[in-house]
């Protein structure tokens, strides 16, 4: 495979893992599997969290695709995109653990940006964690954050309809 479409899987992937995480996140997360993310939305001092498990089935994609794409592997049956794709998977986990990680959660490094797109993502970040609950909620990315105004708008359009019971700090 040319050097430049391996590369291309690889950034497509990048691409395409920030929509998984909106969908799992949204739908998962605050679904069916908020037993593994409730914690990560109460404060607590603890160094891990049960939502670090959602890493776990991250690094299981990624190394599945890794052996998917394996002649080591699979043999003549190893499919050479899905080396790529693990890759893809593996470099979003890595931009997520800086990102939602290390700058918004401060868990590895401690820098509050004052200006930026680096603002901006900690800003919708900590509007998602304004509700108390696995209902309503909004900003459910990780690397994209929408306008920190507007998501204000739409939690509040949201406690007034009575989807979300927002942190007592935001509804002063």
């Amino acid at each position: 495979m040319p050097p430049a479409v391996a590369a291309l899987i690889v950034l497509a992937t990048i691409a395409a893992m920030e929509l998984v995480a909106w969908a799992s996140h949204k739908y998962v997360m605050h679904g069916f599997g908020w037993g593994w993310h409730r914690d990560h939305h109460e404060p607590h001092d603890k160094l891990l969290e049960k939502n670090d498990l959602y890493a776990l089935v991250g690094a299981a994609m990624s190394i599945s695709m890794f052996a998917l794409g394996s002649p080591l592997v699979l043999g003549a049956a190893a499919w050479e995109p899905a080396t790529w794709i693990g890759l893809g998977i593996l470099c979003y986990g890595v931009i997520y653990t800086l990102i939602h990680d290390g700058l918004v959660h401060q868990r590895y490094f401690r820098w509050v940006p004052r200006r930026g797109y680096a603002r901006r993502l900690v800003q919708a970040h900590k509007l998602h964690h304004a509700t108390t609950s696995k209902e309503g909620g909004v900003s459910f990315g990780f690397v994209i954050a929408r306008d920190p105004a507007a998501l204000k708008r739409e939690l509040r359009d949201q406690r007034q309809a009575g989807i979300a019971v927002l942190r007592q700090a935001l509804e002063d």
